[in-house]
């Protein structure tokens, strides 16, 4: 088993609480409003966006994927910031393991938020995974980061 890691990051006009609840803590609500690739986000196992529960991504029908299961291994509501773990789906394969990842959304002294996203692949096997295979996840990420801090500015009383 092999391990590759990335860091990204993307600098947002909105807060850092209003951001992390969006794409965090209130995704299941968000998300779905701001995307057409994401039908819905539920909560399958535990409690809602809390230590140890189990977030189900599902996507429209005819997609290139069905769904994702995330678990969230640990999550500040104070600071910010969530560990999760992709632990099933399709986009695994039989070549991945699991999906690390760690998001930390941090104020930024001119207003707005820098959110930092590191993410880890963990690879099955001899199998080695280059940089190719995952640049369309990032661009999904500063897309899907994008659409939502244009969402919020557009709508001021969402995610106070």
């Amino acid at each position: 088993m092999g391990v590759k890691g990335f860091f990204q990051e993307v600098k947002t006009k909105v807060s850092p609480s209003r951001m992390f609840k969006a794409l965090i803590t209130e995704s299941h609500d968000v998300i779905p409003k701001i995307t057409t690739s994401i039908k819905s986000i539920e909560t399958v196992e535990g409690d809602r966006v809390t230590s140890g529960c189990i977030m189900q991504t599902n996507f429209p029908e005819g997609a290139q994927l069905k769904y994702l299961k995330h678990r969230i291994d640990a999550i500040d509501t104070e600071k910010y910031s969530c560990k999760y773990t992709l632990v099933e789906g399709d986009v695994l394969g039989d070549k991945l393991e699991k999906i690390c990842y760690e998001t930390e959304f941090e104020a930024c002294e001119e207003g707005g938020c820098n959110i930092k996203m590191t993410s880890e692949y963990h690879t099955k096997g001899d199998f080695v995974i280059n940089d190719d295979e995952i640049k369309a996840g990032k661009e999904q990420a500063m897309e899907l980061c994008k659409s939502c801090e244009e969402y919020l500015i557009a709508n001021p009383n969402i995610c106070v």
